[in-house]
């Protein structure tokens, strides 16, 4: 049997398959943030022609139908097959990027063998560092003291991380942004985020007494903001190079705790979620936040240590 894409292609389809999984095998950059499991809308198309001849909506697809209003011609490519002839659809959200970020090909047969998702649902722990009075040090030293410093406290950031098992994000002058559990257990990126949090400080401890206060008189401190929740997890084509990305409230707030450890006057402060999560046994000090966005006070816990030089 056919499909017809408008505008793009005619696709062959078995009864066994999804007009979405036909569709990647056409070489069709059908968007499915969710991986096709039927829950994200993303693939949703337009049925123009033969919506009698398709299968009926299954349990998933009735339950994202109610919630966000579809039409009775509107459907989920991942949950929908076709049944006979006529069928013609429209993609609704059409997304250009290389069809390689998410469909693996057989480069013998120039087919598709293995779908990769785009997206996908991951719960997380989110991890948010700032390095504390940097700017009048930056407004200060001359541009290569400025480099070579950053350069060398990121590079003890970013072993501490991965010696935990987190994964650097994305960096943003004397900030960056981290992830724990992508291949671990919610204990162990609980575990892992604290204790890297927890190591870094101790490092930077170090770092400061023996040469940074040696050499160029100035000692930094950082403030840390660990939470853990669902997010959306994947990746960008950037200019040719496949960029990991992560995205949602979960980082936010994550990122708003980062920002409360100056109220605090606390280095380090997780959130309840990420303590509960955690197998390690250590002392902290309770207390509650007000963060942007968020109705109600935060209950966090200070693990860290008050600042000398607060802001």
């Amino acid at each position: 049997m056919q499909v017809e894409f408008v505008g793009e292609k005619l696709v062959l389809i078995n009864k066994d398959e999804t007009l979405l999984v036909a569709s990647l095998q056409a070489g069709i950059p059908h968007f499915h943030a969710c991986g096709g499991k039927g829950k994200c809308t993303t693939c949703r198309i337009m049925v123009l022609e033969g919506e009698e001849n398709l299968s009926r909506p299954n349990k998933k697809e009735t339950k994202l139908r109610d919630s966000i209003r579809m039409t009775s011609s509107m459907r989920l490519a991942c949950q929908t097959k076709v049944l006979r002839e006529p069928v013609v659809v429209e993609r609704i959200i059409k997304d250009e990027s290389e069809i390689a970020q998410y469909i693996q090909l057989d480069k013998k047969e120039s087919k598709a063998i293995q779908l990769r998702p785009l997206g996908e649902e991951k719960y997380l722990v989110l991890f948010f560092l700032d390095i504390r009075n940097f700017t009048p040090f930056i407004e200060t030293y001359l541009p290569f003291d400025v480099m070579y410093i950053t350069r060398k406290l990121f590079d003890i950031f970013y072993k501490i991380i991965n010696k935990h098992k987190g994964k650097l994000i994305e960096t943003a002058g004397d900030e960056l942004y981290a992830v724990f559990g992508l291949e671990t257990s919610i204990r162990e990126a609980a575990d892992g985020g604290i204790s890297a949090g927890l190591e870094i400080i101790e490092e930077l401890d170090k770092l400061n007494k023996t040469y940074l206060s040696v050499y160029f008189f100035k000692e930094f401190e950082v403030g840390i903001g660990i939470h853990s929740g669902k997010v959306i997890i994947g990746e960008i084509n950037l200019e040719g190079r496949l960029k990991t990305t992560v995205m949602g409230l979960a980082v936010n707030i994550a990122s708003r705790i980062q920002n409360a450890t100056k109220d605090l006057n606390n280095s380090l402060v997780a959130s309840e979620e990420v303590v509960k999560h955690s197998s390690l046994k250590i002392k902290y000090q309770a207390s509650q936040v007000n963060l942007k966005g968020v109705r109600s006070n935060y209950n966090v816990h200070l693990l860290g240590r008050e600042y000398k030089n607060p802001e």
